[in-house]
């Protein structure tokens, strides 16, 4: 090698040393570090002996598989949209951690849903929680979150006359709930491929390809989806609630990320 060569091997040597760079593979580790740090921060959370009542139920909902699609990890800022009798958001108390912060939120409409359950959650004392039913049918929050998250409740959005407009008003709600970069579920049951809406009133299902559709035309990129919890064997055609099918739904898993 001539003196040239050597003098900017030298220099390029210093260079990568003093900016902090390196090699572009060398980032993998470090990416596999992190994913195994949030899968263990999830088994621990799930594992939990606080939850011991819920946690016969984790295996049917595919909790852990989900909560690692979502990429939920310690710190984040979560809204749990309809949170039901609770069953997310604690579960995400202990993903999250004391530095994270979980929001269950009823909206107004819903307030009755909210009768039982969240006299319940609060009584949970759960420092990392605020559990409240909105005065206003869309979400706010007092500052961007992480992840916004919403099992079961999309197909409800439009019923009661709300139609498409009330959903384009959701998503916009929840783009500008989201930090740049902040991620949303949405997972429900799946309905006729072509239905759209027709059967989020009477079979609580919506068309999965409507709800891609709907959360791209309000801004989002489509991250992807989870198949964890389809089913094959459902026809699209019963009720969620007839005793033959009722929890063995086909459901969908859409991941959604607002731009940076």
């Amino acid at each position: 090698m001539t003196a040239a060569k050597l003098a900017g091997a030298a220099l390029a040597a210093l260079l990568i040393t003093t900016s902090g760079s390196v090699p572009a593979n060398a980032k993998k580790p470090a990416t596999q570090a992190h994913k195994a740090g949030a899968e263990a921060q999830i088994a621990k959370a799930l594992a939990d002996p606080a939850r011991a009542d819920q946690a016969s139920d984790d295996a049917r909902r595919k909790a852990a598989e989900i909560l690692a699609f979502s990429g939920v990890k310690a710190g984040d800022r979560v809204v749990d949209f309809l949170p039901g009798s609770g069953y997310w958001t604690r579960i995400f108390t202990g993903v999250v951690g004391p530095k994270g912060h979980v929001f269950a939120l009823w909206p107004a409409a819903a307030a009755k849903y909210a009768e039982k359950p969240l006299p319940a959650l609060r009584a949970r004392n759960l420092a990392n929680v605020t559990a409240e039913v909105q005065t206003a049918s869309l979400p706010t929050v007092d500052q961007p979150v992480d992840l916004f998250w919403t099992v079961q409740n999309y197909h409800d959005i439009p019923n009661n006359g709300a139609g498409e407009a009330g959903l384009n008003a959701f998503n916009a709600a929840v783009f500008k709930a989201l930090k740049p970069g902040g991620i949303y579920i949405v997972s429900d049951h799946a309905d006729v491929a072509g239905s759209g809406l027709t059967g989020t009133e009477t079979k609580h299902r919506i068309d999965p390809a409507v709800v891609k559709q709907q959360v791209v035309a309000a801004g989002f990129t489509y991250e992807g989806s989870s198949d964890v919890l389809a089913n094959p064997a459902d026809d699209h055609v019963a009720k969620v609630f007839d005793p033959a099918i009722r929890g063995k739904t086909d459901q969908f898993v859409f991941k959604f990320r607002k731009p940076r």
